[in-house]
């Protein structure tokens, strides 16, 4: 099998790229679920599950490259989180993006770089995060987290008693959603270049 390019493309490859990056910029947490059909969004769901997660969520890089916005969540708030901002300059989800960098850790409600908003907007408390950078057409476009949650708020000071402990993440779990948001990446760019050459298989 020849799976080099078909040099007839060549001189197509510019023009192509081009609009490609033109796409790529309208994309935002309004539309981004329509490039991801419900196959694509329960394998997601089962890849959060997998490493013990309560839910997960994709946010992207706003057009003003301010704030990070929820454009996916697997929990049963999806509908309300949905749209909502988180800035860029706040938080461990802005620390990964910028430092493309990911991370796990657990009792992340008692680092202070933790943004609480959320939290208090639902009345949780996120025990245990990882936060990702997730990329599609090859630049970074936002962070895919997932957090183990506790049905109530506490402040940074309290202390989460035995029973309600979750059981944290590992070093392992920020592997497999690593390479989550790789293949995701690659699902999005397929989608993107199938709508750009009009290719709709049956």
């Amino acid at each position: 099998m020849n799976l080099l390019p078909n040099k007839r493309f060549l001189d197509l490859h510019a023009t192509l790229i081009d609009h490609l990056a033109n796409i790529a910029r309208l994309v935002d947490y309004r539309n981004f679920p329509s490039l991801c059909d419900a196959g694509i969004f329960r394998w997601l769901n089962g890849v959060f599950a997998s490493v013990g997660a309560t839910e997960g969520s994709i946010w992207l890089l706003d057009q003003e490259k301010e704030h990070l916005v929820i454009a996916y969540n697997s929990g049963p708030n999806a509908e309300k989180l949905l749209g909502f901002k988180q800035p860029l300059s706040r938080g461990l989800l802005g620390t990964v993006f910028a430092t493309e960098q990911g991370l796990v850790e657990n009792k992340v409600y008692q680092n202070a770089q933790h943004d609480h908003q959320l939290n208090r907007m639902l009345r949780q408390t996120t025990y245990a995060m990882i936060v990702v950078p997730f990329y599609f057409l090859n630049e970074r476009r936002g962070v895919i987290s997932c957090v183990q949650l506790v049905d109530i708020f506490m402040e940074p000071s309290e202390a989460i008693s035995a029973e309600m402990n979750p059981s944290g993440f590992t070093g392992n779990d920020v592997t497999v959603l690593k390479d989550a948001a790789a293949i995701l990446r690659e699902l999005v760019d397929f989608r993107l270049l199938q709508t750009t050459v009009g290719w709709n298989p049956l």
